[in-house]
C-alpha cells in the first residue's frame, strides 16, 4: 500500500488512514508518501513500519547515530531538530484540546538546548552475547528487550560514549560478566560516576580492573549490590562530589547517581529559570513546591527570598534537599516534609493545613501527574500554579480539573525538550485565578 503521512503520534510513528482506519507508520514523516508493512492488525488500527519513501518530507535528514532505527534510545533522528520541537507543540496542544478541553491562552516559546551529547543520566543493560562478540553494553532494541549492538552514542556526552567499547572489554574480562546486568550514569559538573549493579562478589582481580579502568578513563565507579540504596562508592574514594548548578540562582544541588535528577543539565537550567519568571517569587511570599525531589524549584524560589515548602514522596529525597537548603545558606527560608501526595488523603490534610496560606504553588510530578492535589485544593487556594509536566495526557486532565472544577484559566504553556530526539514530550503550564 501507497499512503501520504498526516501527522505524527505521541510516539513519533507517521499517521496516515486507509478507509478511515488509522495506520501507524514507523519512520514516516508528515507530508511524505510511504509504502508501508504491517507487523500489527488490528480492527481500528494497524501497526507498520516504512519499506518505501516515494515523497520524502523537507524536514527529513540523515541520523546522525549509525544504530539508528535498531537502538530504541531515539525514535526521531530522521526528524530535523526545529521540527521535532514544533511536533512535540503540537502533541501538547491537542492533548489539553482533545482530553482536557482547554487551550492555553498563550503558547509559550519552547524550551530547548544542545541535541547531541546532552544526556547525563542513563541506565544501560550489559549482556554477554558471544555470537556478537562478548559483552554488550547500551540500550534496548527497538520493541525489544535485546541489548542493541552499540559502539558508541551520539545522545550521550562524547566522553561517555567514547568509553562503551572499553567498557564492553572491561566487562567480559571480570569474573562474573553474567552477574553484572545493568551500568547506570551519572554526569556530574566534577566526576563522571559508573554504577555497577553487582550480582555477586568481585574477585581481587576484577576490583584491580576496575581500578586501573577508573584511572585510565577518570571516572569513579560505585557498586550496588542490591536496590539503590546499597550503591556506594568504590574508586576512586576522594573523587569530588556529583552536582550541578544553577548559577542563574547561585545554587548548586548535589545528588547521588541512582537519584532522580533532570539528564540535561543546559535544558534544566533554562526550565527552572522559566519556571521562576511564571511563578514570579516575591520576598515574604509563602510558596510551597510539591514533588519536590532534591530542591531543584525549591531552592530558586527561596533564593528569591520566598518562604518555601518543598513536599516530596521519598524520604531520603527530602533529607538530601535539606542538606542542599544547608548548604547553599538556605534553610531559613527552605524546608521540607515527606508525604505521599498519591494519596488523597494526604492531598486534602495539606489542602486543609496548608494550601490556603500559600500565595502560589509549583507542581513537578511524575508521569501520573497531580491529580489528587488538584482535586483537594479549595477556593482559598494559591492564586497561581505553575505545573511542570512529563507526560502532556495527565497534565492535560489534570488541567480540565483545575479550569473546570476549581476556577483557574490556563494563562500560557508550551514544550520542553528535555529529550532530543525522542518522542518524550514534557511542558510547562501557568494557571491563574
Amino acid at each position: 500500500m501507497t499512503v501520504v503521512i498526516e501527522s505524527l503520534d505521541r510516539e513519533g510513528r507517521g499517521i496516515a488512514r486507509v478507509e478511515g482506519k488509522a495506520i501507524f507508520i514507523d519512520g514516516g514523516l508528515p507530508g511524505e508518501r510511504v509504502s508501508y508493512d504491517t507487523y500489527k492488525k488490528k480492527s481500528k488500527y494497524e501497526m507498520a513500519s516504512v519499506t518505501a519513501i516515494h515523497q520524502a518530507s523537507g524536514a527529513r535528514v540523515m541520523p546522525r547515530c549509525p544504530h539508528f532505527g535498531i537502538c530504541g534510545g531515539c525514535s526521531m533522528q530522521h526528524l530535523e531538530a526545529q521540527s521535532q520541537v514544533a511536533a512535540k507543540q503540537r502533541v501538547l496542544e491537542d492533548n489539553l484540546w482533545h482530553i482536557g478541553k482547554v487551550r492555553p491562552e498563550v503558547v509559550l516559546a519552547p524550551i530547548y538546548g544542545q541535541t547531541w551529547g546532552y544526556r547525563h543520566r542513563a541506565r544501560m543493560s550489559v549482556r554477554m552475547v558471544l555470537k556478537k562478540g562478548g559483552a554488550l553494553v547500551g540500550f534496548h532494541e527497538r520493541k525489544s528487550s535485546f541489548v542493541a549492538d552499540m559502539t558508541s552514542c551520539e545522545v550521550l556526552p562524547r566522553s561517555v560514549s567514547d568509553m562503551l567499547v572499553p567498557l564492553r572489554t572491561l566487562i567480559a574480562g571480570l569474573s562474573l560478566p553474567t552477574r553484572l546486568p545493568q551500568i547506570e550514569l551519572a554526569v556530574g559538573e566534577a566526576v563522571t560516576v559508573l554504577v555497577l549493579r553487582i550480582l555477586d562478589p568481585l574477585s581481587p582481580q576484577d576490583e584491580d580492573l576496575l581500578r586501573n579502568f577508573a584511572t585510565r578513563h577518570g571516572i569513579q565507579f560505585w557498586l550496588q549490590t542490591k536496590g539503590p540504596d546499597t550503591a556506594a562508592p568504590f574508586f576512586p574514594l576522594d573523587a569530588p562530589p556529583l552536582y550541578y548548578s544553577l548559577p542563574e540562582f547561585g545554587v548548586q544541588i548535589r545528588f547521588r547517581p541512582t537519584d532522580f535528577t533532570q539528564v540535561n543539565h543546559q535544558v534544566n537550567r533554562i526550565l527552572v529559570r522559566r519556571a521562576m519568571a511564571l511563578l514570579d517569587a516575591r520576598p515574604g511570599e509563602r510558596i510551597a513546591d510539591l514533588f519536590c525531589g532534591m530542591g531543584n524549584f525549591s531552592l530558586p524560589i527561596a533564593s528569591r527570598g520566598a518562604e518555601v515548602l518543598g513536599v516530596e514522596g521519598n524520604a531520603e529525597l527530602v533529607r538530601r534537599a535539606e542538606g542542599n537548603a544547608r548548604e547553599n545558606g538556605l534553610a531559613a527560608r527552605a524546608r521540607f516534609q515527606t508525604a505521599n501526595l498519591f494519596e488523597a488523603a494526604n492531598c486534602v490534610a495539606f489542602a486543609a493545613n496548608d494550601s490556603s496560606g500559600f500565595d502560589k504553588l509549583l507542581i513537578d510530578p511524575p508521569r501520573d501527574g497531580a491529580v489528587e492535589v488538584v482535586k483537594a485544593l479549595g477556593e482559598g487556594g494559591p492564586r497561581r500554579i505553575v505545573y511542570v509536566s512529563c507526560d502532556p495526557a495527565t497534565l492535560a486532565r489534570d488541567a480540565e480539573v483545575l479550569v473546570q472544577m476549581k476556577g483557574y484559566r490556563l494563562a500560557a504553556a508550551g514544550v520542553i525538550n528535555m529529550f532530543p530526539h525522542t518522542s518524550h514530550v514534557e511542558s510547562i503550564a501557568l494557571f491563574e485565578k
